[in-house]
C-alpha cells in the first residue's frame, strides 16, 4: 500500500487536528519543529503525515527501553522540518491507548494504536462464534479508552433472518454497553450506518485473520486500498493481508486504522476493562455478603444466586474468572506487591483446606 504525498490530501484536520492537539504542540512549534500524524511504522521509521504531506522520519530519537512508549500508528509526533534523514524528536501525550500483551515470558505491553476512539472488533459470521474471544477483545477495547463496536461481518453467509437475530443477541448479550453492527461487504448491507459511526474521530480494526478487516476497510474507503485474499473453508482463518498497521483518512470523514490479524489477545493491565464486559457480574456482586467473595462457594454469593437463578449463564462467570487470573498474573510479574498478596492469599486458602480437611477426619490431621 503506497500513500499519496500530495499536499491536497494532507490536511491535518481531516486525519484528527484539533485546538487541544494545537496547544499541546505549541512548546514544538516554538523549535521549529513540524506537527503530523503517525500514519505507518516499520523498522525504526515512520511515516508521518504533516501540512507539507508525508514525510520519512527517523524514530531514533523517541525508542525508549520502555516498549509502551515506542511510537506507534495514530501518534502525534513533533518532526524535524529539514534534513535527510529527517527526525522524530517527541510525540505528544497519547489521549488512548490499545494495549496488548506480548507472548514473552516477560509479558511485556505492545501497543497497537493510539489516540483511537472507536475499536471496531470485527467477528466473521462464516464460522461459529467464539464469544470468549470477543470478551477478551473487548476487555482490551474498553482498557484503551477507546468506545467499543462490535461488527459481525459476512453477515450475507446467514441468509436466515431468524438465525442472524440469535447471533445478533448472543453478542449482545456477551457485548453490554457495545453496539452490535452486522455488516456484508458483499452485499452493501450496513457499511452505511457502519461509514456514519466512524465518520467522527479515529477508528481502529481489530480481529483475528480471515475476519474480513481489509475487506472492510475497503468498503469505508470507497477503493480496493487494502489487500485481501482468500481464507480457509475448514476453519475460516488465512494469511495476514495485513502486515502493518496504517492509518488512513476516509471519505466521509474520520480515519481508520488497520491492523494485521491477531493471533493471542493478551490481557495487560486490564481489570478495568474486564469489569466492563462483564458489567452484570460486578453489579450482582456488590450485593455478596463478603466484599472479597470469590464467587465460589462462599455463603451468600449473590453472582452464584444469580447463575442458579438462570439470570446470569455458567458460561459468562467462567470466563470472567478466567480473565480476571490471567490479568491478575500478567499484573504480578511486574508488581511485586501484588505477587505477595497473591502467595498470602494462596497460604491462606490453603490453610484453610488443610483445617476442613482435618475436621472431616476428625481432628487428625
Amino acid at each position: 500500500m503506497t500513500l499519496s504525498s500530495s499536499p491536497s490530501q494532507s490536511s491535518l484536520s481531516s486525519f484528527g487536528w484539533d485546538e487541544a492537539w494545537a496547544a499541546a504542540f505549541a512548546p514544538y512549534a516554538a523549535q521549529g519543529l513540524l506537527p503530523g500524524r503517525v500514519v505507518r511504522v516499520d523498522r525504526g521509521q515512520c511515516d508521518v503525515m504533516t501540512e507539507d504531506g508525508v514525510v520519512r522520519a527517523d524514530t531514533a530519537f523517541v525508542t525508549p527501553h520502555d516498549p509502551l512508549r515506542v511510537i506507534c500508528t495514530g501518534d502525534w509526533a513533533a518532526v524535524e522540518a529539514t534534513g535527510n534523514p529527517r527526525y522524530v524528536k517527541a510525540y505528544l501525550p497519547r489521549r488512548t491507548a490499545f494495549v496488548r500483551s506480548t507472548s514473552s515470558q516477560r509479558s511485556e505491553g505492545q501497543i497497537l494504536a493510539a489516540n483511537v476512539d472507536h475499536a471496531i472488533i470485527a467477528v466473521p459470521l462464516a464460522v461459529e462464534l467464539d464469544l470468549g474471544r470477543i470478551e477478551r477483545f473487548l476487555a482490551l477495547a474498553w482498557e484503551s479508552g477507546a468506545q467499543p463496536l462490535v461488527v459481525l461481518t459476512k453477515a450475507d453467509l446467514v441468509p436466515d433472518p431468524a438465525a442472524l437475530a440469535y447471533l445478533v443477541q448472543d453478542v449482545e448479550t456477551t457485548a453490554p454497553g457495545v453496539q452490535v453492527l452486522t455488516v456484508s461487504s458483499h452485499t452493501g448491507e450496513g457499511t452505511d450506518v457502519l461509514a456514519a459511526v466512524v465518520a467522527d474521530g479515529t477508528s481502529v480494526l481489530l480481529g483475528t485473520s480471515g475476519a474480513g478487516k481489509s475487506t472492510l476497510a475497503n468498503a469505508l474507503l470507497g477503493a480496493d486500498v487494502m489487500d485481501v485474499r482468500e481464507i480457509r473453508e475448514v476453519d475460516g482463518k488465512g494469511r495476514h493481508t495485513t502486515t502493518t498497521r496504517n492509518l488512513l483518512a476516509l471519505p466521509g470523514g474520520g480515519v481508520l486504522i488497520d491492523t494485521p490479524g491477531l493471533r493471542g489477545v493478551g490481557l495487560f493491565d486490564a481489570e478495568a476493562g474486564v469489569g466492563q464486559v462483564f458489567s452484570e457480574i460486578e453489579e450482582y456482586a456488590e450485593q455478596c455478603r463478603f466484599h472479597d467473595c470469590a464467587h465460589e462457594a462462599e455463603p451468600g454469593c449473590a453472582v452464584r444466586e444469580a447463575v442458579a437463578e438462570g439470570a446470569l449463564a455458567e458460561r459468562r462467570l467462567e470466563s470472567y474468572r478466567k480473565l480476571l487470573r490471567e490479568n491478575q498474573r500478567i499484573v504480578a510479574k511486574t508488581d511485586a506487591r501484588l505477587r505477595a498478596e497473591i502467595r498470602r492469599d494462596w497460604r491462606m486458602k490453603s490453610a484453610v483446606g488443610r483445617a476442613n480437611y482435618a475436621a472431616k477426619r476428625g481432628g487428625r490431621a
